[in-house]
C-alpha cells in the first residue's frame, strides 16, 4: 500500500463564499482556516497548499463574545522604543474589521512560506459586494 501524496500542480480549487453575519469571530476564522488549508479534502497533504479560496462578506457584522469588544486589544510595535500601539476592539472593528477578520484567520495558519501563500487565498470584504463573480463561487454555510 502507498501513501498518497498531493502535488501542487494537480490540486483543483474551488471558490467559496461565506457570510459572516452574526458568526462568533473565532470560530468563523477556525473553519475558514480549515478550508483554506484544505483540511476538508481527502487529498490533504501537509507540506502542500491543497486548500481552496474563502471570501468572507459582511466583516462588519462578525460578533465578539462576552466583553471581548471592550477588553480585548489589538497590538502592534513599529520596533521602536516605546513603539507599542494598542487599539480596543470596539474602535477596531468600527475602522477596519475586515482587517480584523483576516488576521484572526491568518493566526490559525501555520508561520512559514506555506502559511503566506495560504493566506493570500483570504479574500475579506466589508459589505455583500465582491470583484470575484467570474469565479463562480458556492456558497458555503458555515454552522457555528
Amino acid at each position: 500500500m502507498k501513501t498518497f501524496m498531493a502535488k501542487a500542480n494537480e490540486v483543483e480549487r474551488k471558490w467559496y463564499v461565506v457570510d459572516a453575519e452574526g458568526k462568533p469571530l473565532g470560530r468563523l476564522a477556525s473553519e475558514v482556516a480549515k478550508i483554506l488549508r484544505g483540511k476538508n479534502k481527502p487529498n490533504f497533504t501537509p507540506h502542500v497548499d491543497t486548500g481552496d479560496f474563502v471570501i468572507i462578506l459582511n466583516a462588519e457584522k462578525v460578533v465578539l463574545t462576552g466583553k471581548k469588544l471592550d477588553q480585548k486589544l489589538y497590538r502592534r510595535h513599529s520596533g521602536y522604543p516605546g513603539g507599542l500601539k494598542e487599539i480596543k476592539y470596539r474602535a477596531f472593528m468600527s475602522e477596519k474589521p475586515e482587517r480584523a477578520v483576516e488576521i484572526a484567520v491568518k493566526g490559525m495558519l501555520p508561520k512559514n512560506s506555506l502559511g503566506r501563500a495560504i493566506g493570500k487565498k483570504l479574500k475579506v470584504y466589508r459589505g455583500i459586494e465582491h470583484p470575484h463573480e467570474a469565479q463562480k463561487p458556492e456558497k458555503l454555510e458555515i454552522n457555528v
